[in-house]
């Protein structure tokens, strides 16, 4: 078994493109089990879909691998709605070692707009669980995952990788105090209510604004995080009307289009008598819409847009990387090396079958001599010529046959074989 990796990211693709490939959690199980149907074969498949990045995991034989390339990649332009060569042009497939290294420096934070950031490991965890849920994880991607999650432990535990990160929460909080004098004069407003939103909303928090504000899809969700931060919650709906209240809007949803428009934020500035608006847009596709950022009085910021500020934060760690990366090219290996035993299970299968199988035949022709009377001795001793000419035939004939060009390996392949601990050159070999 092998594996390869289909995607795209921060570094490869624009915000905009991204955004058409973004699974929610709850895509995840049918498409895979979708694409399986497709491919009409029990390929191993699993999806990792973050802000930044979007990628498609496949195991299956190496000799099959290759051709599922080609179907994954019109399959996953099709998702997106875009053309096959559009994709290629912004898309990454590695494969085997390759592919594993990516997902091991993915899961440790060494591949992230936020070097170090700790979310993806547990959106890692959560495609693993979508993968399994649907069917379709299998043992090779389970133990690629698995080992992934260990080598990112031991990158945060041994190394200063995560150390002092300044995450997107930082990030937008920093950018708003530079905007205004005091965030404690200010109104915020959250819209959505998952990982990240909860992210940044402790960040502000720590700022004791005037006001926070949660608008959630979900009411109680929206209400418990609210609890938490000594805010208020407000209807989705209610957004339009409300727009103007806020200094600060901080949005990341899992919508598949925009929450607020740019009519909403034309109408939020006039009653706001242009008093500016510091908008954060942490979704991908977009909660606000790009032309928003056109409007005089509005500060309007993405993830990529943030990604300068944190990757300066990430140079002072570069000297970590290293050790990092020297934990993870040992992950990568030992992944490499069991599946390499992994892919000699069926000629190990394959051998002990053939081998019971002349045992069995030797066995039988012991019992038919045995009952005939014969010598004990003798009929021991036949058994063992036997089962000995049955194991040395295809060594013999391999030597005997082979040309002077690979008879030395072959000659050496058996001496390890059948004269492990033996000093010397094997008869033969020059």
């Amino acid at each position: 078994m092998s594996v390869i990796a289909l995607g795209l990211n921060h570094q490869s693709a624009p915000l905009d493109l991204r955004g058409r490939f973004a699974f929610a959690p709850e895509q995840i199980g049918g498409n895979l089990q979708g694409f399986r149907q497709r491919l009409q074969r029990s390929a191993e498949l699993a999806i990792v879909s973050t802000c930044n990045r979007t990628e498609l995991y496949v195991g299956d034989s190496p000799d099959r691998l290759g051709e599922l390339v080609e179907p994954a990649v019109d399959w996953l332009a099709g998702i997106g709605g875009v053309g096959s060569g559009v994709l290629r042009q912004h898309a990454y497939v590695l494969e085997g070692r390759a592919a594993a290294r990516h997902a091991f420096r993915v899961a440790s934070g060494l591949d992230s707009m936020v070097l170090g950031e700790p979310q993806i490991l547990g959106q890692m965890k959560q495609a693993m669980r979508e993968a399994e849920n649907a069917g379709t994880l299998g043992t090779t991607l389970h133990q690629m995952f698995q080992r992934s999650f260990a080598v990112a432990k031991e990158v945060r535990s041994s190394t200063e990788i995560g150390s002092h990160s300044i995450s997107m929460a930082a990030a937008s909080v920093r950018l708003a105090s530079q905007l205004f004098e005091d965030l404690r004069e200010l109104k915020v407003l959250f819209i959505g209510a998952g990982e990240m939103i909860d992210l940044v909303s402790t960040h502000f928090a720590a700022k004791t604004p005037r006001a926070m504000v949660v608008a959630n899809r979900t009411l109680e969700r929206g209400e418990r995080l609210a609890s938490r931060l000594g805010g208020s919650t407000m209807r989705l709906a209610d957004l339009p009307q409300r727009l103007a209240e806020f200094d600060v809007v901080i949005s990341c949803t899992a919508s598949s289009v925009p929450i607020v428009g740019l009519g909403a934020v034309e109408r939020a500035l006039k009653l706001r008598k242009h008093r500016p608006i510091f908008m954060v847009d942490l979704a991908v596709p977009r909660d606000i819409e790009p032309e928003v950022a056109q409007l005089s009085d509005i500060y309007l910021y993405t993830v990529d847009d943030l990604s300068s500020m944190v990757q300066t934060a990430g140079e002072k760690r570069q000297a970590a990387v290293a050790q990092a990366e020297a934990i993870i090219e040992t992950g990568v290996e030992g992944f490499v090396h069991w599946l390499g035993q992994r892919n000699t299970v069926p000629l190990i299968q394959a051998i002990q079958a053939q081998a019971g199988d002349w045992r069995a035949a030797e066995l039988a022709r012991a019992r038919r001599l045995l009952a005939r009377g014969e010598d004990v001795d003798a009929v021991l001793e036949s058994l063992s010529r036997g089962l000995t000419q049955k194991m040395m035939h295809g060594v013999m004939v391999e030597l005997q046959n082979s040309d002077q060009l690979n008879r030395d390996q072959v000659a050496q392949t058996v001496s390890r074989i059948f004269l492990r601990g033996k000093l010397g050159n094997p008869p033969g070999s020059n």
